[in-house]
Order: C-alpha cells, then sequence, then structure tokens
C-alpha cells in the first residue's frame, strides 16, 4: 500500500503557497543559519538542499555562499516547486526523489535537509545518495523535529484534532515528529554506514500571530487540508481558542519547538 500524504508530508495546490506565507515565519526561518553552520557552508560553496519545500534553507544557502547559481534545491513535490521558483528563480529547483538525486558524485560542497528526513520513503538509501553527491572533506547536516512531548502546544493540538477528527487525521499532525528520538535518528545514520559527528538538540520557537492563525496554518497549509472542510475547521478553531489558550496569553501564540541537528563529514 502506498504511503498516505500525511505520512510523505506532500501538500497540493494552495496549501503550498500557505506553507509559505504561514508556516515558513512561525516555524522553519529561525533554523536555516543553524544548519548552515552544522554543515559549514561557506562563501563560493555550492549547497544542494534536499526536500526543499518552498525553499527557505536553500535561499538562505544562497545568500550565505554568495550567489543562487550556487544552489541546487529538490523536492518530490512540485507544487512546493512552483513556489520555490517564484519566490526565488535564480535557484536550480530540481523535482525529485532523495532516493535517487539526479546528480553526480561529489558535486556539492554541503548538502543540507531541513525537516524532510521523516517523510522518506527509504531513509537509509537517501542519507547515501545525499553523502555520494557530498565533495570530500565536507559535511552533511540534517535537521529533524524533537519529541512530540517536549512541543507542548503541538502535543496538546495533536490530542484536540485526534479528538475532533480521529487519530488517522491526528496522524498527519503528529508524522514531523517521527524521528524525535535522537537514539533513533542516530540509528539511521548508523544503518545507511554513516558516522554522525554529532547530533546537537536545539530548542526553537513556534510563534504564530494568533491560535486561528495556528489553526488554519496547520489545518489549510498541511497534509489535513483535504480531510478537514469548513465547518470541521472552524469547529476546530472554537475548540482551540478555548482549550488551547494557554498558549496564546498574550494574544499571539509561542511555545518551544525542539530540533535535532545531525552533521556527517566525508574524509
Amino acid at each position: 500500500m502506498s504511503p498516505s500524504p500525511s505520512e510523505t508530508g506532500q501538500v497540493s495546490g494552495s496549501a503550498a503557497q500557505i506553507y509559505e506565507s504561514f508556516f515558513v515565519p512561525a516555524l522553519f526561518e529561525e533554523w536555516p543559519p543553524r544548519v548552515l553552520d552544522a554543515a559549514g557552508v561557506r562563501a563560493g560553496d555550492r549547497v544542494l538542499d534536499v526536500a526543499c519545500g518552498t525553499g527557505v534553507l536553500a535561499r538562505a544557502a544562497a545568500a550565505r555562499s554568495g550567489s543562487p547559481a550556487r544552489v541546487a534545491g529538490l523536492d518530490v513535490n512540485d507544487d512546493m516547486l512552483a513556489v520555490a521558483r517564484k519566490v526565488e528563480p535564480a535557484i536550480e529547483w530540481r523535482q525529485g526523489s532523495a532516493e535517487d538525486l539526479p546528480f553526480g558524485d561529489e558535486s556539492f560542497d554541503a548538502v543540507l535537509s531541513q525537516f524532510g528526513l521523516m517523510f522518506f520513503e527509504d531513509r537509509g538509501r537517501a542519507l547515501r545518495e545525499m553523502y555520494r553527491v557530498l565533495a570530500p572533506g565536507r559535511r552533511l547536516a540534517v535537521a529533524v523535529w524533537g519529541r512530540l512531548e517536549d512541543a507542548p502546544g503541538y502535543a496538546a493540538m495533536v490530542a484536540l484534532v485526534e479528538e475532533q477528527f480521529g487519530r488517522s487525521v491526528a496522524g498527519g499532525l503528529r508524522a514531523p515528529f517521527a524521528l524525535g528520538d535522537a537514539a533513533v535518528l542516530r540509528s539511521i545514520f548508523e544503518s545507511a554506514g554513516l558516522v554522525v559527528d554529532r547530533i546537537d538538540t536545539l530548542v526553537g520557537r513556534a510563534v504564530f500571530p494568533s491560535i486561528r492563525d495556528w489553526v488554519f496554518t496547520d489545518i489549510r497549509g498541511w497534509t489535513l487540508s483535504e480531510a478537514v472542510d469548513e465547518a470541521g475547521l472552524e469547529q476546530l478553531t472554537e475548540a482551540s481558542e478555548s482549550r488551547l489558550a494557554r498558549f496564546a496569553a498574550s494574544g499571539r501564540v509561542e511555545f518551544a519547538m525542539p530540533a535535532h541537528i545531525a552533521a556527517v563529514s566525508k574524509p
């Protein structure tokens, strides 16, 4: 049986634009400098961003390398790439699978992936491909979210979505935390034959303008969009405004979002 959109993290159509407009500033914008640091990206480097989504990490890599032409972003999702191309057309955006990268051996000085590994069909094969295209003497860096229970806002949101719509729908919000155990993350690298230099656990912040914006983003900007109709969205919003009010004491939603960043060097 083919993986579900929730398991593969695939969004479609307008969800990709909502992802860029709402999820990127709320969750993803603070992480690229940390991933770039872990990979040792510097001026002039040729950089590959695997599972690039709408391109937030690739754009940051272009700024650090000094040229969008030095950066490639790859994603399996055409809708995500369409948004990425509109935002920064000078980056080389490629549609393709992380398990079969369309690049030659040792093509890149740094290979990155931010919050994509948990959705790969064959994680070990994808990591080996990332290592294959990495130049000797350089590093790859992969970021994944930490444990769901350490992200209190999402732990509460997942519980509420499950209560409202069932475990299957809630699985779409649970899936990003699938590699939250750092020991499990390390074991995936080791099973792929790669030696991890280090895994750093860092704490970021999820920040949404309001509970209503938070719910809208989670549903309409993610894989749950087709599973929840407008009536269901309003029902969830109303429940969230009372049940999750503790995360928006000043009106703005804010809570901790830990992530692990694993780095691997190539001799």
